[in-house]
């Protein structure tokens, strides 16, 4: 067992550096190896509801790893089954955690209403004491809720996900999958959330602070980070920051980072620069996004 949450953390922490790409069949080949232990094996019904969990965890994470990659009907699959395994398992902060994913990938392709939903039954159907693990699914409801253009609601959600930022941990600790959420998320997260309510000068500082804290534009969230700060800056009239912060993101998703979402990002960059499409310096931002758009088609 503990072999396998070896290697379930190692493919977490993999995707945080490099985003999904290929890493997808690693996930799906090493549940399909937990799968096999529990048709085949006999366990009591504490190493079941390990196996269970572990396996519901990597199904989240194959879930999340083609919602990066822009394949959605195989990342809600792959959710689907993630939440019938955590609840097998019996755990309730997992299967939150998943329906979260869910409403992430939901605001991205537009059914926002569908995002509330799903962040709200996660918010629901949590009652445990992790601080990280509620400030999670707040900003999850916060992030949908922008999307709605209820200030309101978003508002809420967010100093109720400040609130319990921080707090100590339960007995047991936190879960091993909720370390990704730190200052730096936080704050991009609530940066992402002023964007989509127009508040572009909030948007900035929360989106600055997030790039500040912790993680260069050489993993995946730095590039995302840099290039929904450039938004921030192109939706304001100035193309020559927006320019420079997006390029920071492409040279990322050209070397370091493979993340069909972050690039999807930059594209929305280049089209709010469309008023300024006779400068230079933005045609060469576009001829960039181009290239970078043909290398992952």
């Amino acid at each position: 067992m503990d072999n396998l949450r070896r290697i379930t953390d190692e493919l977490r922490r993999m995707d945080d550096q490099i985003g999904s790409g290929p890493l997808v069949q690693v996930v799906r080949s090493q549940a399909s190896y937990v799968t096999d232990l529990l048709k085949n094996g006999r366990y009591t019904d504490s190493v079941s509801r390990d196996l269970y969990g572990m396996l519901a965890e990597l199904l989240r994470l194959a879930g999340w790893l083609s919602f990066d990659a822009g394949r959605h009907g195989q990342a809600q699959r792959f959710f689907t089954a993630g939440l019938r395994s955590a609840h097998t398992a019996g755990d309730r902060a997992l299967g939150a955690n998943i329906l979260g994913f869910m409403s992430c990938q939901a605001k991205d392709i537009g059914q926002f209403t569908e995002s509330a939903r799903f962040a709200d039954s996660a918010r629901t159907g949590y009652a445990g004491t992790s601080p990280t693990v509620s400030a999670i699914l707040n900003m999850r409801a916060a992030q949908a809720y922008a999307n709605l253009k209820d200030a309101v609601e978003t508002r809420r959600a967010i100093d109720a996900a400040f609130d319990v930022f921080g707090g100590n941990p339960p007995g047991h600790g936190e879960p091993p999958w909720s370390y990704w959420f730190n200052e730096a998320q936080m704050n991009e997260q609530v940066g992402y959330c002023y964007m989509r309510l127009g508040d572009w000068e909030r948007a900035r500082d929360h989106l600055s602070l997030s790039t500040g804290v912790t993680g260069g534009p050489d993993t995946r969230e730095g590039a995302l980070r840099q290039a929904l700060l450039a938004d921030t800056y192109a939706q304001q009239g100035d193309p020559d920051s927006a320019c420079a912060i997006g390029n920071q993101a492409i040279d990322a998703l050209t070397n370091e980072v493979d993340s069909a979402r972050c690039v999807g990002h930059v594209k929305q960059v280049r089209q709010h620069l469309v008023p300024y499409h006779r400068l230079s310096v933005v045609q060469e931002f576009n001829e960039r996004v181009e290239a970078l758009s043909k290398s992952i088609t």
